[in-house]
């Protein structure tokens, strides 16, 4: 069929738009119904791997806003749609799904379409390889859809298909960047993208939660820095642009703290959609290691709860008196302990011992 260019505006370019929708597709849908007259249009989608739906986003005309509600569940246990047995890419009307050579079956198929008032319909799966599954779905009461209808359907599956594909792509990417915010998080780290010009393009959580940021109107803003060390991160970000990838520089975050912001290059991000100069770091002072810590390593390394206990106190700063007296050990019992931690861990001393706890899983429990 011809693309009609209000077909670009009105179909084509939402379901890209639609990718940053929540729920996505929903004008896209919309317009949908407008181009195609339909009662109501419905896209449920299925992750990849799973082959069951479990996002429905709807679309309803007007004059089907008193309508019973869409069950696709409902309709899906009945053999209808969303349908495991319809082929990828292929557009089906409702009398070809309907199951004819079993009476009651058929019957209980067509109680369910009345009840939501589906006379006529169009449906096609689309199927993308890493990116789930989708069925979309066109229903009128009255007249049939017709032709014209089930060509759109087959020309647009291949367009949700390379946006569903985008979609579970950035979907993996956001997975990735959850988690290595939440171990990052765990440790007190923050990190925050600059520009060349030392503008903040973009912050996690917790770089949110330390740094302190101006109000400039516009989507780039600037760390809140006094005037000279603004300049100097200005111009570290100016050369870390061009810099080696183990370039490194440390930026004061005011005149009498201690804490810095530490720089180093951008990785290349690929297509380019968003360039940062330098990456900034920066980190609260030790906290407190997690309750369920004493868990882990005694799972790790065969400590009862008590050594697991003692150990976690030295890698807090305590010493092994202080830390035995705090769990109502004797000097000479947690003196014994200690040596246990020692010979269990292969550790020669407290310093190694306290190495060995912070560079493993305890203190991200």
């Amino acid at each position: 069929m011809a693309f009609l260019s209000t077909d670009q505006r009105e179909l084509y370019l939402p379901l890209m738009e639609g990718l940053l929708e929540d729920p996505p597709w929903q004008r896209f849908l919309g317009n949908l119904l407008q181009r195609t007259g339909a009662r109501r249009s419905a896209l449920a989608l299925a992750p990849p791997g799973s082959g069951e739906p479990t996002l429905t986003v709807r679309a309803d005309a007007a004059r089907a806003a008193l309508d019973p509600a869409l069950d696709l569940p409902r309709l899906a246990v009945l053999g209808l749609f969303p349908g495991p047995k319809m082929r990828t890419g292929r557009v089906y009307t409702l009398g070809e799904m309907l199951d004819f050579d079993a009476p009651s079956r058929l019957g209980a198929q067509r109680s369910a379409l009345g009840a939501m008032r589906i006379n006529h319909a169009r449906a096609v799966r689309i199927g993308s390889p890493g990116g789930g599954e989708a069925w979309l779905l066109l229903t009128r009461e009255r007249e049939d859809l017709g032709a014209a209808d089930s060509a759109l359907l087959a020309a647009l599956a291949p367009h949700l298909a390379a946006a569903l594909a985008v979609r579970a792509a950035l979907g993996r990417a956001e997975m990735r960047a959850a988690m290595a915010q939440g171990a990052l998080a765990m440790l007190g780290v923050g990190e925050v993208a600059l520009s060349a010009a030392g503008q903040v393009l973009a912050a996690d959580p917790e770089a949110e939660r330390q740094l302190a940021f101006t109000a400039e109107p516009g989507p780039l803003r600037r760390l809140q820095l006094i005037p000279e060390t603004a300049r100097m991160l200005e111009a570290a970000c100016t050369a870390l642009a061009a810099a080696p990838p183990e370039a490194r520089r440390l930026i004061p975050l005011g005149e009498r703290s201690t804490r810095h912001l530490l720089l180093r290059p951008a990785p290349t991000i690929p297509g380019g959609a968003m360039a940062p100069a330098a990456i900034g770091l920066v980190r609260t002072g030790p906290s407190a290691i997690p309750a369920d810590a004493a868990k882990v390593l005694a799972a790790v390394h065969g400590f009862s709860m008590r050594e697991a206990a003692l150990a976690i106190g030295l890698a807090q700063g305590e010493t092994i008196l202080d830390a035995g007296a705090r769990l109502g050990l004797t000097a000479e019992t947690a003196r014994n302990y200690s040596k246990r931690l020692y010979a269990k861990t292969g550790t020669s001393g407290q310093a190694q011992l306290v190495a060995l706890v912070l560079t493993g899983l305890a203190p991200l429990a």
